[in-house]
């Protein structure tokens, strides 16, 4: 089955084109023009989200459900088309773009189970008190309710479970929130197909026309137009932390702010303590290596920093981190531009006083292949530089004199994602000592794990203290990623017939 886009934008519930077209940059097969948006159908968009509000946020949540588990129905029944339409524009393997669609189906089922339980309205209901002295209580119930319009920008580096049906827009749905969702240039078509499934499930399920859009390019004058838009109530977001950055500085910069969940970097470190150094220093770089260069390093939980103690082990470490990295065959990266952020940063960590180079080999074009560079905890602390995220198989391994200075590195982090903690039951006391260090600093901690790799399941998070995410008590995986999405409500002494449904029983 092949799909062939035709490169117009989806606005409650019409294909509409647009007399400026850009043209998809595919690693492999045939380009294909699509419409470029505008603020007027930014505009569009936004009035038909807030129409179809009204309607949408009264749903069931066994309407919703239905909804949710019809997207998955519909984005599984165009799977070939999806898979090759994905490879073609990411240059992901087709195993890897099967696994994310079976992620993404996952999610929207797992939000759809989640809602039925309803945990997530918290419902809170304290009687009325008429006789309590000195004053009587007034009967309060509280639920959490739908806030209303939710921009969604779509990620380079998944295509579909963080894009088009992905976390932010399966958790904004389910909450009851309308989205409009701006597509990613990098795969335009996969976003197109999958707007598809959605339309298609709108009108199996009789939803209002305008629960989703879908906006195509335009650059930043379009995603200024719809995070600054006033029936916009939120923004979720995946990307870098310059666009991010940007784009949160405009939500908090309108008349009426607005929340900006956005993910944005991580270095996502790896401590690896003696005891365990000692006993399986090369298994823990082989697993390291492999972790590193997972999709060409393209994830957001790429763990690109190694710290160790100085020695014979964190040599063995270097030696069999080197020898596994020397092995890997140049892979694809998802577009130029990024390949091209991956040779400039590695340039720039090479370039820094203090830094030796174990292994480097150049790629071109949108190839890339892993770096890894060596450089003492001296060196690290006084060079700041060294501390952003590069986006792609970058490893930097340091090593510390000591575990004052293995704490040091730790307390001058800035937020993660993650933190590691590679470990064996000798390792315990250090391992204590750095705890209440890190889980100040990210929002997952591992033991004898790496980092990439991000279960969907109700204990996940996923965001941590900034520049890792905008919003450190929030989660862009997991179900409690629906709570951005809503707000509490209390209704005091409230006729029950004015009630939310789900609230009358509470």
């Amino acid at each position: 089955m092949t799909f062939t886009p035709h490169g117009k934008h989806l606005i409650a519930g019409d294909w509409i084109g647009s007399a400026v077209t850009f043209r998809s940059d595919p690693a492999h097969g045939p380009a294909h023009a699509f419409g470029e948006a505008t603020p007027d159908l930014v505009d569009r968009a936004c009035q038909a989200a807030e129409d179809a509000f009204w309607s949408y946020a009264e749903t069931t949540r066994a309407e919703r459900a239905a909804f949710l588990n019809a997207i998955a129905d519909e984005i599984e029944a165009r799977a070939v088309a999806i898979t090759e339409i994905a490879t073609q524009e990411s240059g992901l393997p087709q195993a890897r773009i099967e696994g994310e669609r079976g992620r993404t189906t996952g999610q929207l089922r797992l939000f759809a189970t989640h809602i039925l339980k309803a945990d997530h309205l918290d419902i809170r209901h304290d009687p009325a008190l008429p006789d309590r002295q000195p004053l009587p209580r007034p009967d309060i119930r509280m639920i959490q309710r739908p806030l209303g319009p939710v921009a969604v920008f779509g990620a380079s580096n998944f295509p579909l479970a963080f894009s088009t049906a992905g976390g932010d827009t399966a958790s904004a749905l389910a909450a009851g929130c309308p989205v409009v969702l701006r597509g990613h240039q990098a795969h335009p078509g996969t976003a197109e197909i999958v707007a598809e499934a959605i339309h298609a499930a709108i009108t199996r399920c009789g939803m209002p026309a305008g629960v989703f859009s879908l906006l195509q390019g335009g650059g930043n004058a379009v995603g200024q137009a719809l995070v600054t838009h006033p029936l916009i109530r939120a923004v979720g977001f995946t990307g870098s932390l310059r666009g991010g950055r940007a784009l949160f500085d405009l939500c908090a910069a309108r008349p009426e702010p607005i929340p900006f969940f956005g993910e944005l970097g991580s270095i996502n470190p790896m401590f690896l303590l003696p005891e365990a150094m000692a006993a399986r220093a090369e298994t823990i770089a082989q697993g390291w290596a492999g972790s590193l260069t997972m999709g060409a390093g393209q994830f957001c939980t790429n763990p690109g920093v190694a710290i160790a103690m100085e020695g014979p082990d964190a040599d063995r470490f270097a030696e069999a981190a080197r020898n596994a990295l020397s092995t890997v065959a140049a892979q694809t990266m998802l577009t130029d531009g990024i390949a091209a952020a991956y040779r400039k940063g590695c340039e720039a960590a090479l370039s820094v006083s203090g830094v030796a180079t174990l292994t480097k080999a150049e790629a071109e074009g949108r190839k890339a292949l892993p770096v890894l560079v060596r450089v003492t905890g001296d060196a690290w602390q006084a060079q700041p530089d060294l501390h952003h995220e590069v986006f792609g198989p970058l490893g930097i391994l340091i090593t510390v004199s000591d575990t004052a200075q293995m704490d040091a590195i730790a307390r001058d982090l800035e937020g993660q994602l993650t933190c590691t903690l590679q470990m064996d039951a000798g390792d315990t006391p250090l391992a204590r000592r750095l705890m209440p260090i890190l889980e100040r600093k990210a929002g997952r901690l591992l033991a004898n794990g790496f980092p990439t790799g991000v279960e969907v399941c109700d204990a996940m998070v996923h965001g941590g203290p900034y520049p890792a995410s905008t919003n450190f008590g929030a989660t862009s995986v997991g179900t409690m990623a629906i709570r951005r999405f809503l707000r509490p409500v209390a209704y005091q002494n409230m006729p029950l017939a004015l009630l939310p449904e789900d609230l009358k029983e509470g």
